[in-house]
């Protein structure tokens, strides 16, 4: 194997995984678990929104360390120095800023007045979470399958 084709096999090594865990992770919970829990038999809605509430932000949690690990592989590992793949993750990097610094926390403040019974006004927050998460798994998805293109065509082309 030469050395030009060395390198480009080991371009994103560390994203291509974690992108793709990430898509895992989003897609199990916030398109599967979010509204799955209110199905389940004895779930009331504060409960489910209190444990939607843990979730989530244990979720959060794990977005910013998979942020961290692409970060580290797009300024320190990868060779590929094409722009394509950091401006991706510049948008799902600044997704991951308006959860939570803004989304997050405003969810959660409605949680809780819930929770203690006071009324509640409709809000599009919940939708605006929807949008943002769709946007990022679409973007992260076609970081992952450019990625791995860029890789297919490296390898075969040499």
């Amino acid at each position: 194997m030469n050395q030009t084709r060395r390198e480009a096999t080991n371009n994103y090594y560390l994203s291509q995984p974690v992108i793709f865990l990430w898509i895992g992770f989003v897609g199990a919970i916030s398109f599967m678990e979010a509204w799955l829990k209110f199905r389940a038999p004895g779930v009331t809605l504060p409960i489910g929104l209190s444990i939607g509430s843990l979730v989530f932000n244990a979720l959060n949690k794990v977005e910013w360390i998979f942020t961290l690990l692409i970060a580290l592989d797009l300024l320190l590992l990868s060779k590929n120095r094409k722009r394509l793949i950091p401006a991706l993750f510049s948008v799902v990097l600044v997704i991951l800023i308006i959860q939570t610094f803004w989304l997050l926390p405003a969810l959660d403040a409605r949680i809780a007045l819930y929770v203690e019974g006071a009324e509640v006004q409709r809000s599009p927050l919940h939708i605006y979470y929807i949008g943002v998460e769709l946007i990022k798994v679409a973007t992260l998805l076609f970081a992952g399958i450019r990625i791995l293109t860029d890789k297919k065509k490296a390898v075969f082309h040499q």
